[in-house]
């Protein structure tokens, strides 16, 4: 179990379990280091053949365990993921632009990433391996899942309830993550930004051309001073924007020079500490 630097009970329930049932091992980290530092933690101290993802909520219905299991023990499979096929008490604005984010990053990424996916799978010691080998800082665990290939059998369930709760994420807070996953898979914006410098010199040339044929022409002419500030405008924001998007990808390679380790454990049960 990994405690993500919780502020309420959450270790203190751990710790009465791990009392209660020596198999029982935990993680519990110094500060909330976020969901991906969590899922790594958890899938580097893993020691076992097969491994499983699932939150805590009992979202993830573990009744799917077993068949789960078989699949990858089986041979046939180096992972059986899962995916929802309802988004049944989630507001329909986040449904739309989680659909558009699958579909669109399919395009613009190498990694394979199935609309409704969930972070609730079982993997072998192969497929673990592979992704413990990605040591990167900026982590989208959705992303290296596809990226690293293999053989998948995705099983699909009905969305359900939190068991108690309620989710930390906000719509916000998707949109942010929804940014991580295409500055981390994709250098599609990079490319964008460029066809729409590209673009924008295009239609300054022809401008140009246009107001020395007039002038050649007609002569002197001084009007339309209202739509040149809103070229201008339009211009200094698509400037800003291309600026923003190349400071995206500079603050995820400044973040990666700086080797800060992914997470600082506080607290353990682990027999040899945590690796």
């Amino acid at each position: 179990m990994v405690d993500d630097g919780s502020g309420d009970g959450t270790l203190r329930v751990i710790k009465a379990y791990a009392n209660q049932n020596s198999m029982v091992k935990y993680i519990s980290f110094s500060r909330n280091f976020g969901k991906e530092a969590a899922i790594y933690g958890g899938l580097r101290n893993a020691t076992g053949d097969y491994v499983v993802i699932m939150d805590a909520d009992l979202q993830a219905p573990p009744a799917l365990l077993p068949e789960m299991y078989g699949h990858v023990a089986g041979g046939q499979y180096d992972s059986v993921a899962t995916r929802r096929v309802t988004r049944q008490g989630e507001p329909r604005m986040r449904s739309f632009f989680a659909r558009q984010f699958y579909k669109n990053m399919n395009k613009i990424s190498s990694a394979d990433m199935v609309d409704g996916a969930r972070d609730y799978r079982i993997m072998n010691r192969k497929f673990v391996n592979a992704l413990l080998e990605m040591r990167e800082y900026n982590r989208f665990s959705k992303g290296l899942f596809g990226w690293v290939g293999f053989r998948t059998k995705w099983l699909e369930y009905k969305n359900v309830e939190r068991a108690a709760g309620e989710t930390k994420w906000s719509f916000w807070s998707l949109v942010r993550y929804s940014v991580e996953g295409i500055v981390t898979f994709s250098t599609a914006p990079l490319v964008l930004s460029t066809i729409f410098g590209f673009i924008m010199s295009g239609i300054s040339m022809i401008s140009l051309l246009v107001i020395v044929v007039r002038k050649i022409l007609y002569g002197d002419l001084v009007a339309g001073w209202a739509s040149i500030i809103s070229v201008m405008l339009l211009i200094g924001g698509l400037l800003l924007v291309t600026l923003g998007i190349i400071g995206q990808y500079l603050a995820k390679t400044y973040l990666e020079v700086k080797k800060r380790p992914i997470y600082i454990c506080g607290e353990t049960n682990l027999p040899d500490g945590d690796k």
